[in-house]
């Protein structure tokens, strides 16, 4: 069990927070399969603190996801507390600021990975987010801006001192983006200097890879992200490729269903879809439905072709090469 504060969190393996992927039924899935706690997927600061719907819809999640960490974004102080302040409201159980994110529409306005360019100017904010909360306040980082400038133990000491709980460490910089590979040695090094937990992310796939990572980088925890689309059996001991036709099928019904409660049946199957490939992805029974299940958008039609994938003749084993 690993303490973050207040937080206790029931394992050392979760789903790390993703734009577009990690919502409320996602995570359901995952914690379902094992992950140890959730990660929201970010939201800007600036909506959040003038109380946009759209924004706090996206913190919608449900008692089963606990513990649940709202990620937030963002590049000036005082809008960061704010909106940290009226999202206590909504009770999480953590909030994290987001120093991670390398897109460019985030990280060239000063957030994100924006913010591993002032470090002073983002403890601050850790302090002043800490000041203003009475649940933990952690972050998640990656290693700097570019391979120049690869300050992540100047700014992991930063946080650390300036009142982050626990620090999260995607091993690549801002330039690398999701290219290359990560950096462990690096997340091992911070973990190394660091007294906080520290959980490390970045290019783990596999159970097995992330025990191994975990004893060779003597992090506390580790994040599983692209990895996890689709494949929620990444949070125990067990494997997509090993799972049985039956149980991929039901799993991926319990899913959709999820999504069209929270979405509603019209958006639903729409936001399924990316997560559906995933689920039988290498699965050739899947490839002769797979166009007219990615055009269905009804949910019922969509839950009958997916049960009709263990009525075909290929083996319910056998993976494309």
């Amino acid at each position: 069990m690993i303490r973050i504060g207040s937080v206790a969190i029931p394992g050392w393996l979760a789903m790390s927070p993703m734009a577009g992927i990690s919502d409320s039924p996602t995570r359901t899935i995952a914690r379902r399969f094992g992950s140890a706690f959730s990660y929201t997927e970010f939201v800007s600061t600036d909506t959040l603190a003038v109380g946009s719907k759209k924004a706090l819809s996206q913190l919608k999640f449900k008692e089963e996801e606990r513990p649940v960490t709202f990620q937030i974004f963002g590049n000036k102080l005082e809008i960061i507390v704010e909106a940290a302040k009226r999202i206590r409201e909504l009770n999480p159980d953590i909030i994290d600021l987001n120093m991670g994110c390398p897109t460019k529409n985030v990280s060239m306005r000063g957030s994100g990975v924006g913010l591993l360019r002032k470090p002073v100017y983002a403890g601050k904010i850790i302090e002043a987010m800490r000041a203003a909360l009475d649940i933990p306040v952690t972050a998640k980082i990656r290693l700097g801006w570019d391979d120049t400038s690869r300050n992540y133990m100047e700014v992991s000491r930063i946080l650390e001192e300036s009142g982050a709980l626990a620090i999260s460490v995607h091993g690549r910089t801002r330039e690398m983006g999701y290219s290359g590979k990560a950096d462990w040695d690096a997340i091992a090094d911070i973990k190394a200097a660091r007294k906080v937990p520290i959980f490390g992310n970045g290019d783990v796939t596999s159970y097995e890879e992330a025990i191994r990572r975990k004893r060779e980088s003597g992090v506390d925890g580790v994040l599983i992200g692209r990895g996890s689309i689709g494949n929620p059996w990444v949070f125990s001991e067990s494997s997509r490729e090993s799972v049985r036709l039956e149980e991929l099928v039901s799993v991926a019904i319990q899913h959709l269903d999820l999504m069209v409660q929270n979405f509603g049946e019209k958006f639903g199957p729409i936001l399924f879809r990316k997560h559906m490939v995933r689920y039988f992805h290498g699965r050739p029974e899947f490839i002769p439905l797979k166009i007219g299940l990615l055009q269905e958008t009804v949910p019922e039609k969509i839950k009958e072709s997916l049960s009709s994938l263990q009525e075909l003749s290929f083996s319910t084993t056998a993976f494309a090469v």
